[in-house]
């Protein structure tokens, strides 16, 4: 079996079950059996296009959101990082603070 099936289904899961969706409304929304659904989470079959674009979709992430296969930081993680770092580089939080006058 396909590591990167295995790995797509447990993202599906984990974003699924992060969103509070059943396998049965998740299948319901693409037009599935629930078993497909079941089928795809455990890495038994991959999604074929159409459906892949139907889960991105119902599930409200962009495509490459699936393919994110490793640990997934918490905002309040990222935010502690960011202050951390800033507050020893003076450099970096210059950049930074440009960086967000331009997309602000």
């Amino acid at each position: 079996m396909s590591t990167i099936k295995k790995l797509l289904g447990r993202r599906i899961k984990e974003i699924r079950k992060a969103k509070g969706i059943t396998q049965e409304q998740l299948a319901e929304a693409i037009g599935i059996g629930t078993p497909n659904i079941s089928y795809i989470e455990t890495g038994k079959f991959a999604p074929n296009i159409e459906n892949f674009e139907k889960i991105v979709n119902a599930l409200g992430v962009e495509p490459y959101e699936l393919y994110m296969f490793g640990p997934q930081k918490t905002t309040e993680d990222i935010k502690n990082e960011l202050f951390k770092a800033l507050e020893n580089n003076e450099k970096l939080l210059k950049l930074m603070y440009k960086f967000y006058l331009s997309v602000k």
